[in-house]
């Protein structure tokens, strides 16, 4: 694989850039490959030398924003760290940034050359990040060796996420801990 040149780079960031900026002040609606190029100052043609879509595009620069912006909390144990991260998406999650996850959760339905990228530089990272969570509490014998990483997270983010989607609940810190409980120490009695 050949490295990319410098000038290359530099429209990518631009385009990222560009792209978080548009995400933040009026949502995926915002961010057409149009405005993305005009705020950019990078060709159409070369944004989609590098994208198939407006969806790839703001999924990219979507979950690098996340990722910057929820770090791994490390407090020495499970119950600490896991019910910190809920927290973390949670709130994340209640403002504007969960608007735009719902409108590329949305779009990504919609468009298939944009779920690839929407995986990849968002859910793959976020699942990762759980996962070195879920790996240290394994490694000190906190939790159930039998219980995956990946049906961890969905236990404790899934409930986020359809709260969001559905906006029946609030995403506030005491839900959050009222779902990490739940999801920790489990239902039955």
């Amino acid at each position: 694989m050949t490295p990319e040149h410098p000038r290359s780079l530099k429209a990518k960031d631009s385009v990222l850039c560009a792209t978080t900026e548009l995400l933040t002040e009026g949502g995926l609606p915002a961010a057409t490959v149009d405005a993305i190029s005009a705020r950019s100052r990078v060709s159409k043609a070369t944004i989609y030398k590098h994208w198939p879509c407006r969806t790839a595009i703001a999924a990219e620069a979507f979950g690098k924003q996340m990722a910057a912006a929820i770090p791994l909390p490390d407090r020495g144990n499970a119950v600490d760290d896991l019910t910190e991260q809920v927290r973390l998406v949670s709130a994340f999650s209640a403002g504007p940034h969960g608007t735009v996850f719902a409108q590329l959760l949305a779009a990504c339905v919609a468009d298939p050359a944009g779920s690839p990228y929407f995986r990849e530089y968002f859910l793959d990272a976020r699942r990762a990040a759980v996962a070195e969570l879920w790996q240290r509490a394994l490694d000190r014998g906190e939790v159930d060796p039998e219980i995956t990483a990946d049906t961890a997270t969905d236990v404790l983010f899934g409930p986020l996420i359809f709260r969001l989607m559905t906006g029946h609940q609030a995403l506030t810190q005491e839900q959050a801990d009222a779902l990490s409980s739940a999801a920790l120490r489990g239902l039955l009695s």
